[in-house]
């Protein structure tokens, strides 16, 4: 059986796998939660955090959120 059975579905999965990676180091390592509701809105400030505060390099130094309003601008 092949790895990927629909086109697309590798590049999917990779994307996935990074974020997944990257939620767990920067993330959950060494955090203990008391409930799942507590995981839950510590995760949603993170993934925030992650979109609208962190500045990524390969981005110009921009946030996500930033990035892709100055591209959208320059698309229309």
């Amino acid at each position: 059986m092949p790895a990927s059975m629909f086109e697309g579905e590798d590049m999917d999965s990779s994307i996935a796998e990074a974020t997944f990676k990257i939620i767990k180091t920067e993330f959950v390592k060494g955090m203990y939660f008391d409930s799942l509701e507590q995981l839950k809105l510590e995760l949603d400030d993170y993934v925030h955090w992650f979109n609208h505060i962190r500045i990524h390099g390969t981005l110009g130094y921009l946030s996500s959120v930033e990035y892709k309003k100055l591209h959208l601008k320059k698309a229309v």
